[in-house]
């Protein structure tokens, strides 16, 4: 497996953290009633934690909460205090390349090796101000030999740590 997207050297096998080339997406089950977001996002109040990334799916009776975190770790502590069941699960982020048809470019990347997009939705702040988008693969292993060999900007989770401007 290719090591793109981290500078240390270490195989991505041996390590999980800043320098991982995935990003953890908590998604939290909420009954659909007003304030239940509100009362979440009230819960990063007072901390470094700093949502990136949020999507939400809803239902008449339900809804699924998805966060990308500056703080994967404190934020998991934090929604856990809260007393909420947590899915974790890993995507990819991307900095969108430069052109008229970035999400073209990205799409193209996959479908050539047949990786399957399953969700995607953009990101609030990326380090260098860029467009960024998070995405959910059929095959994270290929979709990011796949990315870094197109030279994608993978973005990490040491990326999402950036200080205020």
């Amino acid at each position: 497996m290719s090591t793109g997207g981290g500078d240390s050297g270490t195989e991505f096998q041996t390590m999980r953290g800043q320098g991982y080339p995935a990003l953890t997406q908590f998604t939290v089950f909420l009954e659909n009633r007003v304030g239940q977001l509100l009362e979440i996002v009230r819960r990063f109040e007072g901390s470094k934690v700093r949502i990136v990334a949020l999507s939400i799916n809803d239902s008449s009776e339900c809804a699924f909460v998805r966060f990308l975190l500056s703080d994967p770790e404190q934020g998991r502590e934090i929604l856990e205090r809260a007393g909420l069941a947590l899915i974790e699960t890993d995507l990819i982020g991307i900095e969108l390349p430069s052109g008229s048809q970035p999400l073209l470019q990205v799409c193209t990347a996959l479908l050539q090796t047949e990786v399957n997009i399953i969700q995607a939705y953009p990101l609030l702040s990326t380090p260098r101000h860029r467009p960024g988008v998070a995405i959910m693969v059929d095959n994270i292993d290929m979709a990011l030999e796949t990315l870094h060999a197109k030279n994608f900007r993978i973005l990490t989770e040491d990326d999402l740590r950036f200080e205020d401007d």
